[in-house]
Order: C-alpha cells, then sequence, then structure tokens
C-alpha cells in the first residue's frame, strides 16, 4: 500500500462523558465515510482535561480497558474496518491510573496499547497527581494498514522519543494531545512552538507526524486545537482550526519517506559510539 488516508479528530469536551463518546463517534463514522483508514482521537478523549485542578474525584474518571467504550469502539471499528487511535484515563490497578492510549486493529482486535511516559505538572496542568508514568517503554503496533506509533502529548517535546520510535520502523506518529493557554502566562500561546517541535520530528526521522488537539475553552482553560499533519520533508499537509470540531484528513504518500531518506541521510550519519552522555540528569 503506497497511499493511505487518515483522520485526527479534534473536539471540544462537556462535562458529560457519554454526551462526548457519542459525539466522537459521531465524527469517527464521518472519518471512516470520507475514506480515513486510520482514525486517531485525542488524549483523554471522552472528559474535560481534568487536570486543571487537584480533586481525588477525578480518579472516579479512570476506566477499566475495554470496558463498555473500548467494546463499543472495538466493534465500531470492525464494523467500518479503520484502525482506531483512542486515549483513554486508564485504571490499571487500585490507586495506579494511567494516562494510555489503545489500539484497535481493523477487525475490532485490540492490539496493544501504549503509557504515557513523560508526566508534566504545572498551573492547571498537574498530571503528577493523577498520572503514573508509564512502563511499557515505547511500542510501535502493526495495523493492518501499516506499522504505526504513538507518543501522548508531553512525550511529543522530546526528541528522544520520537527518533527511538522511528528507529522501530513506522511510517507515521500520531501525538494525541491537549494543549493550550498557560495561565501563568496568559499572553502566550505555545502554538507556534509545539507546531515547529513536532513537524522537526518528522524532518529528523523522515516520517509523517500528525498531532491531534482538543480545542475550544474548558473551565479556566482554552485549548487551542490546530491539530495537523505534516509529511517528512516537514511540510503541512492539512491543518485543522483554532476554534471549533473538526474531522481532518490528511492523503499519505508512503514514497516520500524514502525519498526524503535518501536525501538526508540522518540514520546513516548517526554516531552513536558518541552519545553515552545523553543517559545522564545532567552534565557537569
Amino acid at each position: 500500500m503506497e497511499e493511505i488516508k487518515i483522520a485526527l479528530v479534534q473536539l471540544s469536551c462537556g462535562p458529560d462523558v457519554t454526551e462526548n463518546e457519542l459525539k466522537t463517534i459521531r465524527h469517527i463514522r464521518e472519518a471512516a465515510e470520507k475514506g480515513a483508514k486510520i482514525i486517531c482521537l485525542q488524549e483523554l478523549f471522552n472528559a474535560k482535561y481534568f487536570p486543571q485542578n487537584v480533586d481525588a474525584e477525578f480518579y472516579n474518571l479512570a476506566m477499566d480497558w475495554p470496558g463498555k467504550t473500548g467494546t463499543q469502539l472495538m466493534k465500531l471499528a470492525a464494523d467500518l474496518q479503520v484502525v482506531l487511535i483512542v486515549p483513554v484515563y486508564e485504571k490499571a490497578a487500585p490507586g495506579i491510573y494511567f494516562n494510555s492510549v489503545f489500539i484497535i486493529d481493523a477487525d475490532g482486535v485490540c492490539i496493544g496499547k501504549y503509557r504515557k511516559t513523560h508526566i508534566p505538572d504545572g498551573p492547571q496542568y498537574h498530571e503528577k497527581y493523577y498520572f503514573t508514568p508509564g512502563n511499557l517503554g515505547y511500542p510501535v503496533f502493526d495495523t493492518r494498514y501499516g506499522r504505526i506509533a504513538v507518543a501522548i502529548c508531553w512525550d511529543e517535546w522530546y526528541p528522544e522519543v520520537s527518533r527511538i520510535l522511528a528507529l522501530k520502523g513506522p511510517f507515521i506518529i500520531f501525538y494525541p494531545s491537549a494543549i493550550g493557554s498557560e495561565p501563568d502566562h496568559p499572553d502566550l500561546s505555545t502554538y507556534p512552538a509545539w507546531e515547529t517541535v513536532i513537524r522537526s520530528h518528522g524532518i529528523a526521522n523522515g516520517l509523517f507526524v500528525a498531532a491531534v488537539n482538543r480545542v475550544g475553552p474548558e473551565d479556566d482553560m482554552c485549548f487551542y486545537g490546530q491539530s495537523f499533519v505534516a509529511d517528512p520533508f516537514g511540510a503541512k499537509l492539512a491543518e485543522a482550526s483554532d476554534s471549533h470540531d473538526e474531522v481532518l484528513l490528511a492523503d499519505i504518500d508512503l514514497s516520500r519517506i524514502k525519498k526524503q531518506r535518501d536525501i538526508l541521510q540522518f540514520f546513516r550519519d548517526r554516531r552513536i559510539d558518541t552519545y553515552q552522555e545523553i543517559l545522564q540528569r545532567i552534565i557537569e
């Protein structure tokens, strides 16, 4: 398969989990009707971004997988013959919760999961209170439509994550996200930096990148959306709005990977014998 259509589902979220899920399912169906074969949802797709506040009540949002939600989405994937990338708040054991993503193949079988590794903490991004750091390393997933990789939000800022994933052979890295206003810096938009660093990962690793972000106001924050897909040269293939729900579609031409890597031989010229220092917390 030399070309494939993907979709990113960028949505606003309200307080009702069931309503969020039903809206998401409508948009998944829309994406499939328009030809998408791989569909990625945003981080913590079925709930408002609860880490704005520290409140033990929000632990109740964590779900056992697959549960009712996962079972419904697995059936949907099989019915539509699509791959679904489903980020949820996972309850793994009493008191152990992960920010996770589950990969459902086009036959409706869940083929694996990734748990967010880098957990931020800052004003209105109180994720360390809710999430245990991931314990699964950086897996890739062989789906009906090709090998893919996923990194979640804060992971997307770390070049080490994208390089490790790229070396395992995916044609694309998906980055489900929840990023927007900075309450302690109200005049700052991190969007230009966010877009630039993710596009840079695609260039440095010779693959496609796709970042899907939630959009709109939630309590004291506003998420800036602008989900996008970029090719291995960093060119944006599609970009969503900064204000409303949207199914963003992009056609992926897999031949672009070989073309870029034949020109920019980053993997060939890596000097792995010189990189030991990067394993240090600080270099003194």
